[in-house]
């Protein structure tokens, strides 16, 4: 189909005279019998033929080295060209084909930070990690302290009002709405958290958040407990905020909060006092509110910010500023921040709560409340990543009632996640766009940049390759760290 193309050569030894050429490795994962790779760097003349993944026959990838600079491909399956949607393409003369480009060492000294075009790592990765981290310039510790204050300058002038849409809408549950109604309402709208109206009080509340229906998931599953599944049904929301702080005092994390003032923001208050709002009260979303009242009666709900908001912000303004924030080049396993795996034996250190696929949903609903967590990634026996249960997943369990015929002891991880899936999703278990990775040897600035992302809270670091996990970043974490909390 294809004949000669762009001269850019594929070879296996690593070296092509004085050129480093870096291992780049292609993911299929849709299926087929039979996958093949072509592209630029084959002169679309010969196929590289793609193995299935161990564990996973429908995802397909192989590894090859190639040199620096833009290249073209094209995936081979079952006797049809196909290219993948989900990574850049582009129309040429071999028809839509994916692109992908890989940096020369000079021009990867200084990048434009935050492309608008830079795609979320998934289904194509570049195995990075044989680059030498002592060939990496090190920061000073006044390097990064004056990064910090011109990312404290830029947040310090710039206000919430900056993080509204043009258009979009907000959802608000009366604090009246049964507790199962109020479940569906935020299934069916695919969300995770929506503020409370008090009509009494004229005001907003709290928030109803994925935690507090695992609670009452937990509460459910409970054979001591008063709570049962037909009084869902008139539970209001109001009832179980103020019944069941027993439960939040029980459990050692920061839930016990339901009695204290809502944690909100205002539209011309700073994004500086944003962020810190979201990581003194330790919340994942916080309703921008604006009342033209001295008292604050008649308050609107405007927005409801998140840190992911505000971090999509700062790559925005700094853009084009590779040398005003040299903290931003720095491979995150060189800087502290995140949780990561201890090395052998290190005993220092948070653990990384991890679990097998067929762990049960009660034990993993058990593991996000006790550690205070809000995802725990989902392992094999080598800690290689499957995927990752996250709180907000709960809210899938309201599909076609499945949290009324299921016990949380007898469905497994691997279950519940199917149940929140499409029935013709080719991914299976394994599926790229639920678990958002990096690599320790990413630049803090790339990393910054894919938990901009709307929905992409954390991303798991991994080793190239295998896939073994080595850590967590959140983008709590990211702020922690840039704001020196």
């Amino acid at each position: 189909m294809f004949g000669s193309g762009s001269d850019s050569g594929q070879n296996h030894t690593g070296v092509v005279g004085a050129t480093v050429l870096m291992p780049t490795r292609f993911v299929w994962p849709y299926g087929g019998r039979r996958v093949l790779l072509s592209g630029s760097f084959t002169r679309w003349e010969n196929h590289i033929a793609m193995s299935p993944m161990e564990g996973y026959p429908t995802v397909f990838q192989v590894v090859c080295n190639l040199t620096p600079g833009h290249h073209q491909y094209k995936f081979f399956v079952d006797g049809e060209w196909r290219h993948d949607e989900r990574q850049p393409f582009v129309s040429g003369d071999y028809g839509v084909v994916n692109t992908v480009f890989l940096p020369r060492e000079t021009e990867a000294a200084t990048p434009e930070l935050f492309g608008s075009d830079a795609p979320v790592r998934s289904n194509m990765d570049v195995d990075n990690d044989f680059l030498r981290l002592d060939a990496v310039p090190q920061i000073s510790q006044a390097e990064i302290e004056l990064s910090r204050q011109r990312i404290s300058a830029f947040l310090s002038t710039h206000t919430a009002y900056e993080l509204l849409p043009e258009s979009g809408k907000v959802i608000a549950l009366d604090v009246n709405l049964p507790v199962k109604q109020a479940f569906h309402v935020l299934y069916e709208q695919g969300i995770s958290v929506a503020p409370l109206w008090d009509f009494c009080k004229g005001q907003f509340v709290g928030v109803l958040t994925a935690i507090d229906f695992i609670l009452i998931l937990m509460e459910l599953g409970n054979h001591g407990s008063n709570l049962t599944e037909e009084e869902l049904e008139t539970h209001s929301i109001s009832a179980w905020k103020e019944g069941k702080l027993h439960i939040n005092r029980q459990i050692d994390c920061n839930l016990n909060s339901y009695s204290r003032s809502l944690v909100h923001g205002g539209p011309y208050d700073s994004l500086k006092d944003l962020a810190l709002r979201f990581l003194q009260n330790k919340v994942s979303t916080l309703p921008v509110i604006h009342s033209s009242s001295p008292d604050g009666s008649f308050p609107q709900l405007l927005h409801l910010a998140t840190l992911s908001g505000i971090l999509k912000c700062i790559c925005r303004h700094f853009k084009h500023s590779s040398s005003s924030l040299p903290i931003l080049q720095q491979p995150i396993c060189s800087i502290p921040i995140g949780t990561w795996v201890p090395k052998i034996g290190e005993s220092n250190g948070k653990p990384v709560a991890m679990l097998r696929p067929n762990a049960s949903l009660g034990a993993a609903l058990s593991l996000l409340v006790q550690a205070g967590v809000s995802a725990i990634p989902i392992v094999d026996d080598n800690d290689s990543l499957l995927d990752i249960y996250c709180r907000s997943d709960i809210t899938a369990l309201a599909k076609d009632r499945a949290y009324a015929q299921i016990r949380l002891d007898e469905l497994s991880i691997h279950q519940a996640i199917q149940l929140g899936q499409d029935a013709s999703s080719p991914h299976g278990l394994f599926n790229g766009q639920r678990c958002q990775m990096c690599l320790r040897s990413d630049p803090l600035h790339k990393v910054m940049e894919r938990l901009a992302v709307p929905g992409a809270r954390r991303l798991v670091i991994v080793e190239a390759g295998s896939k073994r996990v080595e850590g967590i970043i959140s983008v709590t974490d990211v702020f922690r760290f840039l704001l020196g909390c």
